[in-house]
């Protein structure tokens, strides 16, 4: 089975793309990736859902999520990628739940950072998380709804990482320690959607990921999802995409 192309990156790195283009086919990161833009144009498009690169925006993505970019020559900006044990404040938890922002002088943090990442000097990563902490209190402070509570996030990290073995409210509940209703408690007063839903939205999201990302045959993907019966996951995603998975990916692709 194909795997949706991940790219990698250790630790911490960040580097100034003045003046370049960047054009990146669909593929995902097993690490945080922060695009912060002075002057840019182009488009974005991040877990199916389209940005147009404006003057002054942040895309920032969690791993695991896929992405696609057409940044246009002449945009200037930074690219900071490192991955969550450089910087596993809560802080940085709370702006990836918002992967767009738009926020001016975010620059003047990015040439600290450059500064300090390329002069290494004593405890010169101590100051790195301290001025990514300060942007990420700016970003939180801007986000368009109130930032998830750490028992939801917590959760969603979890569906994440074992949607291809667990699909009920009862699995997830009891690896939290609360009881069904209290999780769907929890994500009914932040998201409006019981937990099942909330289960069944990062199926279908990984799906689609697969179908567009790769080449493999939908009787892989609902393997790959858990699925042994590959009728009843194309049911599924029919019922909650409108397509059949061929369907989506001929529409899409």
């Amino acid at each position: 089975m194909q795997h949706i192309p991940i790219r990698t990156n250790p630790g911490f790195s960040i580097r100034d793309i003045k003046g370049m283009d960047m054009v990146q086919s669909l593929h995902r990161h097993d690490f945080y990736y922060l695009l912060i833009l002075q002057k840019g144009a182009g488009t974005h498009s991040i877990d199916f859902t389209d940005y147009t690169i404006r003057d002054h925006s942040i895309f920032l993505l969690r791993p695991g999520q896929v992405h696609l970019i057409h940044l246009h020559p002449g945009s200037t900006g930074y690219l900071i990628q490192f991955h969550q044990s450089f910087d596993p404040s809560p802080l940085l938890r709370n702006a990836a739940q918002q992967n767009h922002y738009q926020l001016e002088n975010s620059a003047i943090w990015c040439t600290q950072i450059l500064e300090e990442f390329t002069r290494q000097n004593d405890k010169y990563e101590e100051v790195i998380k301290s001025l990514l902490h300060i942007l990420f209190i700016q970003l939180i402070r801007t986000q368009q709804t109130p930032a998830t509570n750490d028992q939801l996030q917590t959760l969603q990290d979890l569906i994440a990482t074992n949607i291809h073995q667990y699909k009920q409210v009862s699995d997830y509940a009891a690896l939290l320690h609360l009881s069904s209703y209290q999780l769907n408690a929890i994500t009914k007063s932040a998201l409006g959607k019981t937990c099942s839903t909330l289960i069944n939205d990062h199926i279908i999201l990984e799906a689609k990921r697969q179908l567009l990302a790769t080449t493999n045959l939908v009787n892989e993907i609902a393997w790959h999802l858990g699925y042994e019966d590959v009728s009843y996951f194309i049911r599924f995603f029919k019922k909650h995409s409108g397509y059949s998975p061929e369907a989506f990916r001929q529409k899409f692709k």
